[in-house]
């Protein structure tokens, strides 16, 4: 199947898409917004008294501090996974996605459309728990502007991801095997909840080969100036993996891989 990119880019198409799938997540409001900020929360009064009582500081930060880059990234990259995948695969499950497919729109404007709603709910998302851990600690951002870059660029990274697991996936238990058995322990082994100078010399070696611990530095270096690897390695990695989601949706509507079945 080959799809032809229209230039310039049908707005009207995007924006429809767009639209629908942020009614969608105001439709269920509870499920996209209040859950991930509750749970999150609860992480952050729960880790915050059990081991800030314990742990004062970590590199010059309070402990109550310190977790909240990694907290906020915790949720970005769980919601930006499952926004943008139920978002696709839904359509495929009830069949609506071959009136997508069918209609004059490009796989460009597809994605836009899709990751795109994907990406501003969990940029939304993130920004209301940056907001809510405020309201527990003190917080400081060093880099703002920063800041907003690794939080954009993950959750567009993350919700592309979330793209192709879910034309990947064929039934609603496979929408949730990579979030929950390799992206949420990934993310807890990543340093979200201490600093990786603390480990082992060894044990810190294995924990950079740790994609996410990438992610997390830079997102951390960007409110405190402190981080477990140099900020441009981190930019570099959160790029890197963009450019490889690009290449892969590239690829599935290139080929049409579970889309023409």
């Amino acid at each position: 199947m080959t799809i032809s990119i229209n230039v310039p880019v049908n707005l009207y198409a995007v924006r429809a898409i767009y639209l629908f799938e942020m009614a969608r997540a105001g439709r269920t409001l509870m499920q996209s917004i209040l859950s991930p900020v509750i749970s999150t929360s609860l992480y952050f009064v729960v880790f915050g008294a059990a081991i800030g009582s314990r742990i004062t500081e970590i590199e010059g930060v309070s402990y109550g501090a310190f977790i909240v880059p990694g907290l906020i990234m915790l949720m970005l990259l769980t919601q930006s996974i499952a926004n943008a995948s139920f978002a696709i695969y839904f359509p495929k499950f009830v069949g609506t996605i071959y009136e997508v497919l069918s209609a004059p729109v490009s796989y460009v404007e597809i994605v836009l459309g899709y990751v795109g709603a994907a990406a501003t709910k969990s940029v939304m998302l993130g920004l209301i728990v940056l907001a809510t851990a405020g309201l527990f600690v003190p917080l400081k951002i060093s880099h703002p502007v920063w800041m907003l870059a690794f939080l954009v660029l993950t959750a567009v990274a993350f919700c592309l991801f979330g793209f192709i697991i879910g034309i990947w996936a064929d039934g609603f238990e496979k929408l949730q095997v990579i979030p929950l058995l390799i992206i949420t322990p990934l993310t807890f082994l990543g340093g979200t909840f201490y600093s990786l100078n603390v480990l082992p010399p060894f044990w810190r070696t294995v924990t950079l080969f740790n994609p996410l611990v990438y992610l997390i530095s830079g997102f951390r270096w960007s409110f405190y100036g402190v981080g477990d690897v140099s900020v441009e390695l981190s930019l570099a990695a959160t790029l890197g993996f963009l450019a490889l989601c690009l290449a892969m949706v590239w690829w599935i509507f290139k080929t049409g891989y579970r889309l023409k079945t």
